[in-house]
């Protein structure tokens, strides 16, 4: 099992800019099964689904975002600190809630938007973006 350790959530104004980070740790993996796992950004607001903000394929660096984000968003894997990080830039008060790490494996050759298809979780960190 991963642990997953998120920090850096916060309070800002729109148009604001807050850096996630989420420590990795715990790996067992082999190498190849390493190489073919994803991070990921997830986020739920109060009385919502949790949903997929962005995605990063370890082997690859592939990333992928929603399209609520795209743009102002940017997910980056930091190696030497074993460190996922989320760049969160012209925030609007929708992007509001608890954010989310999560690992999982790579489904398809890409890595899943959806929630269900990764087993790890942190304990979420919270932002909240007022107008």
């Amino acid at each position: 099992q991963v642990q997953l350790v998120e920090s850096g959530g916060g309070s800002v104004q729109a148009g604001g800019s807050l850096r996630l980070s989420c420590a990795a740790s715990g790996y067992t993996y082999s190498v190849s099964r390493y190489r073919n796992s994803c991070l990921g950004w997830f986020r739920q607001a109060p009385g919502k689904e949790r949903e997929g903000v962005a995605t990063f394929f370890i082997g690859s660096r592939a990333t992928d975002y929603a399209a609520s984000v795209e743009g102002r968003f940017t997910i980056s894997r930091d190696n030497a600190k074993n460190t996922l990080n989320l760049q969160m830039n012209s925030l609007k008060p929708e992007d509001s809630g608890m954010y989310y790490c999560a690992a999982g494996p790579v489904v398809w050759g890409r890595c899943p938007a959806h929630k269900v298809d990764y087993s790890d979780w942190g304990q979420g960190t919270q932002v909240t973006v007022s107008s």
